[in-house]
């Protein structure tokens, strides 16, 4: 028996395999289905099982595209009510695996259609247990994620109350020494306090994670729902996506049109530019959105642009159009993709941000601090700075004055960066400069 961990930085997306006999389960894979094959050919392994613990808000999975070129069956609850060929996987079902056997757990709580994966080795004993988001290292699953979205919809409130039965009646009940691989972690959306190891044990979660710790019902519920990070724009349009399931990671990137030249984008229209924030800022064109490639370009992709926005992609070579091409495929927004263009920028010149004069005359300034409300509350480095996080700040741009010209901050440069890029292409007769990292001379100096 052995079990690898794939594991996505820009996602913090962990998947897995399981090989037993020649034969090799998949927990949770990610949209590219390339990663797992290959290992599958590297074992000489026949990929005989796909399970899926939930239908995933933050990435789309290649559960479909594997089943296709496979044809190893998926698993997956049948409270999800999917749209593709499965086998309904749910409380106490077993699936073979060579000499081990994987169990279905019925967890709910970060969606009412969570199941964990309990890992039975040759002599039926408990070995691992794959906890989906339903438990992850130093934390529990977030469940505000489906009051909206999937086959079954769930108050915030109720699935709190599941998650604490869920892990006080399920998974604590499992022997201390059972290994704990749960789908994500630290950088996560899908939890507010996930620690930084990839893995635990029931036994160190049980004496360590703050969600386990004695406590009554309601207090759980209170402790779980306060302070959530935010929601991403994209994450129901992932759920919808993967309870339907998402065709081809290679056939969709390679459907998307590329543009000879800028002219051939229509009036208008929006624009991803992905180039490093120097180069946007030396040239650019109008109306543009810089979200420079970085650890979690995904994330603010899906955040700034809405599942029903359509939008070009901007590189500065080939390599990294890949790159940005790949990336957006793996919250599944290629197909939101308009055209493609590689490009050293248009004309139109950012305004720089003067220190000097800045640091001098605070008040000559509207200051827009774009953190996230946990940041700008326990911190707020300019008290008279209009406080409206990034992933809300198209919407409320209507809130900003303009009469002075605009600064924008966020903790150290790369939010500001895409935030600066969204007021200057919707004001642009106003004057919007970037702090930048000079925000962490200024926080310093306040």
């Amino acid at each position: 028996m052995n079990i690898h961990q794939f594991y996505d930085k820009g996602l913090a997306h962990a998947s897995y395999a399981i090989i037993s006999g020649g034969q090799l389960a998949l927990i949770d894979p990610g949209r590219n289905p390339k990663p797992y094959l290959d290992f599958a050919a590297s074992q000489h392994a026949r990929i005989s099982a796909i399970i899926e613990t939930h239908p995933h808000a933050d990435f789309v999975s290649s559960h479909v595209e594997l089943y296709e070129m496979n044809e190893a069956p998926i698993y997956i609850s049948g409270l999800v009510g999917a749209e593709y060929p499965h086998i309904p996987f749910d409380e106490n079902d077993r699936i073979p695996l060579g000499n081990v056997q994987l169990q279905a757990i019925h967890t709910p709580g970060h969606s009412p259609d969570s199941i964990s994966i309990l890992l039975l080795d040759e002599a039926g004993r408990p070995h691992a247990v794959f906890t989906g988001d339903t438990l992850f290292v130093g934390d529990v699953g977030r469940p505000d994620l489906r009051e909206n979205v999937g086959n079954i919809r769930a108050e915030a409130r109720a699935l709190a109350k599941q998650l604490y039965h869920t892990t006080r009646t399920k998974l604590m009940k499992l022997p201390h020494d059972v290994l704990v691989y749960p789908t994500h972690g630290p950088g996560s959306l899908c939890g507010k306090n996930i620690g930084n190891d990839l893995h635990s044990t029931i036994g160190r979660e049980i004496r360590e994670n703050y969600a386990l710790q004695p406590m009554s019902e309601e207090a759980f519920i209170n402790l779980i729902l306060d302070q959530q990070p935010f929601v991403p724009n994209y994450f129901a349009y992932d759920v919808m996506l993967n309870k339907q399931g998402a065709g081809s990671f290679l056939a969709g990137i390679e459907a998307i049109p590329a543009l000879t030249g800028p002219q051939e984008m229509e009036p208008h229209a929006i624009v991803v530019d992905g180039r490093p924030v120097e180069q946007f800022r030396s040239g650019h064109f109008p109306g543009s959105f810089n979200i420079p490639d970085g650890l979690r370009f995904e994330t603010w992709l899906g955040s700034v642009i809405n599942p029903d926005e359509r939008f070009y992609l901007l590189a500065d070579s080939a390599d990294e159009l890949g790159k940005l091409l790949e990336k957006a495929a793996k919250i599944g927004y290629e197909r939101l993709i308009e055209a493609t263009l590689i490009t050293t920028g248009g004309s139109l010149q950012s305004i720089p941000f003067d220190l000097k004069h800045f640091s001098d005359h605070p008040g000559e300034y509207t200051i827009v601090d774009i953190r996230n409300r946990q940041e700008s509350d326990s911190n707020p480095i300019f008290q008279q700075a209009i406080r409206i996080p990034l992933p809300e700040l198209r919407e409320r741009i209507h809130e900003i004055p303009t009469d002075k010209p605009i600064a924008v901050h966020c903790a150290g440069g790369y939010r500001s960066a895409i935030g600066s890029s969204i007021l200057a292409a919707a004001l642009p007769d106003i004057a919007v400069q970037d702090i930048g990292t000079n925000i962490l001379d200024l926080e310093r100096a306040n």
